[in-house]
């Protein structure tokens, strides 16, 4: 049986994705992303399931950073999640939830809740937490203070905790895009949801020449003429200096023998790097379902 490790604790919307992609897995909760990223490397875990990317708030650029400057793995696979956040409270706090004095979560779902929170809770403190499970648990687990927790209401089935109001997000269209990492022999096509996809990404990562006027504009025309289709380019800092970036760019094909290596051989005419960090299939949340 493939183990996977997740962003936990139990109840974290990643544990959900993970169900979803991996339903005959072993699943194992770690408590941060790099943790993750860490188990696959070690070989403790075969593969890992963490967060990369938000339609509100963007990027989770800790699985970015990690992955590049730390531990390179590929990746194998995505699921597309829907999110809605709810305020958790404890039992007893359910019919004064507005008087609650903290809220703890992820840092990306309190920016989700900014005007629910500003609305309803401006008083209380923010807390940050490494998960909205984390977050769930820990409001469980307090014995005195009025707290209450963003996160699902996986969670709150899963630490006894009451939603005080559901679907708390600021806009309606919110979900995130989680990644499946592996490294060495793990074959996702065999661990994966039986159901196949009609929708593949290859993600590039490209580094430009520090002397070449253009180069960006030239990196494109390369996907362009080809008609290759981009779905998302991203810059991130290489953390060499000011002014020194990589570029991540997904590409709405699965790597073929002809155009993505034209695209890679082009790329390296012109002086810059380029590394295909995966081709995997694309999932949908409402396309698959938990056994």
């Amino acid at each position: 049986m493939v183990t996977v490790a997740f962003l936990g604790p139990k109840g974290s919307f990643t544990e959900a994705a993970a169900k979803r992609l991996l339903p005959e897995g072993n699943l194992r909760p770690f408590t941060t992303i790099p943790d993750c990223i860490d188990a696959v490397k070690e070989n403790v875990v075969d593969c890992a399931v963490v967060p990369l990317e938000n339609a509100i708030e963007g990027s989770v650029n800790i699985t970015l950073d990690y992955l590049i400057h730390h531990q390179r793995l590929e990746m194998a696979a995505e699921i597309t999640a829907p999110i809605r956040q709810n305020l958790l409270v404890q039992d007893r706090y359910l019919s004064e939830w507005k008087n609650i004095t903290t809220v703890y979560s992820h840092p990306q779902a309190i920016a989700q809740c900014h005007q629910f929170i500003r609305k309803h809770l401006s008083h209380a403190e923010i807390s940050y937490t490494s998960s909205t499970a984390e977050a769930a648990k820990y409001v469980s687990e307090i014995k005195e203070g009025m707290a209450a927790a963003i996160a699902n209401d996986i969670s709150a089935k899963e630490y006894g905790l009451k939603v005080a109001e559901a679907e708390i997000n600021d806009y309606e269209n919110n979900s995130t895009r989680f990644i499946v990492l592996r490294n060495g022999n793990f074959n996702a096509d065999t661990s994966l949801t039986q159901k196949p996809s009609d929708q593949y990404k290859t993600t590039l990562m490209v580094t430009l020449p520090s002397d070449f006027s253009g180069a960006l504009h030239q990196v494109l025309s390369a996907f362009a003429w080809r008609k290759i289709n981009l779905s998302k380019i991203e810059s991130r800092p290489m953390k060499t200096g000011l002014g020194n970036y990589f570029f991540i760019i997904d590409v709405d094909m699965v790597l073929d023998k002809v155009l993505i290596p034209g695209v890679c051989e082009e790329l390296k005419a012109l002086g810059c790097g380029v590394e295909i960090l995966g081709s995997y299939p694309c999932y949908h949340w409402e396309t698959l379902s938990i056994k």
